[in-house]
């Protein structure tokens, strides 16, 4: 190995330690591809440089080489997030759902607001004991133009993701709606929480369940998968 590599492989150790605590990170797992979907997912317009974000410019061609790669042949997906912008959530959470291969989400900590989609956006989703889901309104932040154009635009924006979490899970219209619009758990603000086995109950996530759960599954998804082509 010549310097400059040694050099290079150096600079990618320090950078993981100080990124990740560890010197190597393995995002495939033999055949499994590993996703994390962490802090505030990143749209159109950067968060400051202290936020723990998710860009979705960089889960995309992840995504889309998973798709492609002949070794990969199943998915899982980590989420532990606060939600974030709207749009690059839904299309991240399009583009899991459109993957010909199995896929497994596992919510560890919070899939909050867009993150709700996200979780459900695989074909089998899994929630640890402890972790929290929040179903909200879109929240509108900012400037906004007080007229009708702009109120038909956030509903429709609702509904794009309502259809999509109903599409992808049990959990029932009227149901979801009712979570959406509780007044009486979030301070100052409309929706529910939802703690573990709560969102099974109602139908949001497939099961309660951690790590090794979600990798037999994939992999018992990887050998039907396999036994049917």
């Amino acid at each position: 190995m010549c310097n400059e590599e040694k050099k290079k492989e150096i600079n990618n150790e320090r950078e993981n330690i100080k990124e990740f605590g560890v010197s190597k990170i393995s995002e495939q797992l033999d055949h499994i591809k590993i996703l994390p979907i962490i802090g505030q997912i990143e749209g159109h317009m950067m968060l400051p440089p202290q936020t723990k974000a998710t860009k979705y410019e960089h889960v995309i061609p992840q995504l889309i080489d998973a798709e492609r790669d002949k070794n990969t042949e199943g998915i899982l997906i980590i989420l532990n997030t606060v939600g974030g912008d709207v749009e690059a959530g839904l299309a991240i959470s399009e583009m899991i759902r459109s993957l010909s291969k199995p896929t497994v989400s596992l919510v560890i900590g919070g899939g909050h607001s867009i993150g709700v989609p996200l979780a459900t956006s695989a074909k089998y989703s899994f929630i640890s004991p402890s972790a929290t889901m929040i179903i909200h309104p879109i929240r509108m932040n900012g400037l906004v133009i007080g007229v009708p154009q702009t109120f038909e635009y956030f509903n429709k924006m609702q509904e794009r993701i309502s259809e999509f979490i109903i599409r992808t899970s049990k959990i029932k219209k009227d149901t979801l709606n009712k979570l959406m619009l509780a007044t009486d758990e979030l301070l100052n603000d409309m929706g529910t929480i939802l703690i573990g086995k709560q969102a099974v109950e109602y139908g949001l996530i497939d099961e309660v369940g951690g790590i090794s759960n979600a990798l037999s599954k994939l992999n018992n998804m990887i050998n039907k998968s396999q036994d049917h082509r």
